[in-house]
């Protein structure tokens, strides 16, 4: 019987992102065009100036020769008609007249369109760009709570949104607005009556329109919403493919993606439904209010009525479909102008997340050690490095040499404030010592490190570098000390040696190929197609897994950094090579403080302390031969057996 009701279990994906929440609705829509607005004015001004004079020349010129129907029929036309001699000379005059304004209004047409696409496409090149540099800016934990396919779908759908809008709907929404107000105008000076008849049907065009688009609105946002959940999904897959086979889970994610572009088009065919139908139908009331003034101005025309003539029914039904066009226009550039917002506030949005905070003070410069102790800071580089410490009470600057002593004082932490993960840490690492933590998974070992590089600040206690508190020392400075191989090894697209080189700009090709020597990636290196100069691409994918961890290796020794963090820096590698190169990190090491992160025990049997943790909490600390003697927790990770056996 508990097998017919079972709960209904939430697909989620390998980021854990569960189901979408409600359906978003764009907040202040007005300042965001605002905003939006302000960044195109920015930087093309004037070229929006000359489009907006181009759009009132387009509008006057199209409003003249509906006028001048009017003046062929009533002026022209009918008084020539039952002449013996006709003179077409005034006629030819003036339809030459007409002909330049027809010709200022092509020309003008033309300028709008082409300097739109220059706007457009470069707003979006400047919106991509600071976008970027502010992506640089944001703290890790924000790339850590957003899937990057969601990330991605900002650069790429929304940002795009923005094109067609400032491109078309905004230039032809002031074309639209331009020319209503000049035909309207004229509207009133050929007859007032029918006047009146056209601005009843655009009341019932307007309300019609804010009917549909209403429904409309909401169901565009929700498709830009869907629309990065689909790229994220579907990112996630392509990183994931060899999981999911590996699982025979095809079929699972199949279905999954299924549910998730089953939900795009709802979405979308719901927007798109009510927007498609939005244009013909104020087109078609367009149509009824056309005959309705035909028919209307026929009755008083041939009743002589207010001296309506057939010239001034001619033109005011010209008039009047130029009246209802640009509104049935306006209506459905709408829906693009919405769908454009809903990209703006998410692009916004990501914009203005807050910065990485850095209150740091205390920069990290090359210096030259004196004979009596002190320190001078240089301009080259040398192999001493100082901390410039300016202590603001009185104005005054020291320098400490950097040592690499790491102090833990009782430090507290959680990603969310309300878990606390890391508890009563405290810890010392002497400059030059190798600190190695291990424990089981999920005990806090990558936490610690993640916390001595200040990617994440602490809630409570105190850490010190070189008996400096972290939160005074500025973070590039602090990082700049401290390099880094990671478990999870990330190539850039390039040659081998530009990856290398990644790890200092300035290096030459001969020290990127002394760090991967040192690093023992030489071997393997020379033996590739075209060596140092072989590409990769796809995060190093024509590379081994170990392979891709000895270049992040070289990597770091190119930086040839103050002190070290091994995050399993040798998970990937056999143990052949593993002993290789222990010995070029050994040398690596040699005079910094190392941090050493391992499951692999061996590697750390060396160190000068063992950090043991569980549930974040440091529960032994000692050498390998203390630890093992003490037949605890360590001893039972590094024999397999326990204490008892």
């Amino acid at each position: 019987m508990a097998e017919e009701k079972q709960p209904k279990v939430n697909n989620f994906g390998p980021r854990g992102r569960g189901p979408a929440g409600p359906r978003p609705k764009i907040d202040n829509p007005g300042k965001i065009l605002k905003r939006l607005m302000g960044i195109v004015l920015k930087k093309y001004w004037g070229l929006c100036l000359v489009v907006l004079a181009s759009i009132f020349a387009s509008a006057i010129a199209n409003v003249e020769a509906q006028l001048f129907l009017q003046k062929l029929i009533d002026d022209y036309i009918t008084p020539l008609i039952g002449q013996s001699d006709p003179s077409f000379v005034p006629l030819a005059f003036a339809i030459g007249k007409i002909s330049v304004f027809l010709l200022i209004g092509v020309v003008a047409s033309y300028l709008t369109n082409r300097l739109m696409v220059n706007v457009g496409q470069g707003t979006m090149r400047n919106l991509r760009r600071d976008l970027f540099a502010h992506m640089q800016s944001i703290p890790i934990k924000y790339f850590d709570s957003h899937a990057h396919g969601d990330i991605m779908s900002v650069y790429t759908n929304d940002i795009d949104t923005l094109r067609q809008m400032i491109g078309m709907s905004m230039p032809q929404l002031i074309s639209s607005a331009v020319t209503v107000v000049s035909v309207f105008v004229s509207m009133v000076i050929l007859d007032l009556p029918l006047t009146l008849l056209s601005c009843v049907m655009v009341a019932v065009m307007m309300i019609v329109t804010k009917k549909l688009a209403g429904k409309s609105s909401k169901y565009f946002i929700s498709q830009q919403k869907d629309l990065g959940g689909v790229n994220g999904y579907i990112e996630e897959m392509l990183g994931g493919q060899k999981v999911v086979k590996v699982f025979n889970h095809e079929e699972k994610c199949k279905t999954e993606f299924s549910e998730k572009n089953d939900k795009l088009r709802d979405s979308a065919n719901k927007a798109n439904g009510y927007a498609n139908i939005l244009m013909p139908v104020n087109a078609q009331l367009g149509n009824v209010s056309f005959a309705l003034c035909a028919v209307f101005g026929a009755a008083l025309a041939i009743n002589g009525y207010g001296g309506l003539t057939l010239g001034t029914l001619v033109a005011f039904l010209s008039l009047n479909k130029n009246f209802n066009q640009p509104i049935a226009q306006i209506s459905g550039q709408l829906n693009s102008v919405i769908m454009a917002l809903a990209g703006a506030e998410r692009v916004f949005k990501m914009m203005d997340e807050n910065p990485e905070e850095d209150e740091g003070y205390v920069t990290l410069v090359n210096a030259r050690e004196n004979a009596d102790g002190s320190i001078t800071e240089v301009a080259e580089k040398t192999d001493v490095w100082a901390w410039k410490h300016p202590h603001k009470a009185d104005g005054t600057v020291t320098y400490q040499k950097l040592g690499g002593k790491v102090t833990f004082d009782d430090v507290d932490f959680g990603y969310n404030p309300d878990k606390t993960i890391l508890h009563h840490i405290t810890m010392f690492a002497e400059p030059g010592q190798k600190i190695a933590f291990v424990g089981s998974t999920g005990a806090g070992k990558t936490t610690i490190t993640n916390l001595i590089n200040r990617f994440y600040d602490i809630q409570d206690g105190k850490i010190r570098y070189d008996d400096i508190n972290v939160n005074k020392i500025c973070k590039p400075d602090l990082r700049r000390s401290l390099g880094m191989v990671l478990q999870d090894t990330h190539l850039f697209t390039g040659t081998v040696m530009d990856n290398i080189r990644y790890g200092r700009l300035e290096a030459t090709d001969k020290e990127c190929v002394d760090a991967a020597r040192l690093a023992n990636a030489d071997g393997f290196i020379s033996r590739l197609p075209d060596g140092y100069n072989t590409v990769l691409t796809g995060d190093g994918s024509n590379l081994s897994q170990g392979q891709r961890q000895l270049i992040a290796i070289a990597r770091t020794a190119v930086a040839d950094p103050p002190a070290l963090i091994l995050d399993e820096a040798t998970s990937s590698i056999d143990t052949h090579t593993e002993k290789l190169v222990q010995e070029g990190m050994d040398r690596l090491m040699k005079g910094r403080t190392t941090f050493v992160i391992a499951h692999r025990l061996s590697t750390v049997k060396n160190s000068d302390c063992i950090m043991v943790l569980e549930n974040g909490e440091i529960i032994e600390r000692g050498t390998h031969d203390e630890l093992i003697a003490e037949k605890g927790r360590y001893y039972t990770l590094y024999t397999g057996l326990s204490a008892a056996g």
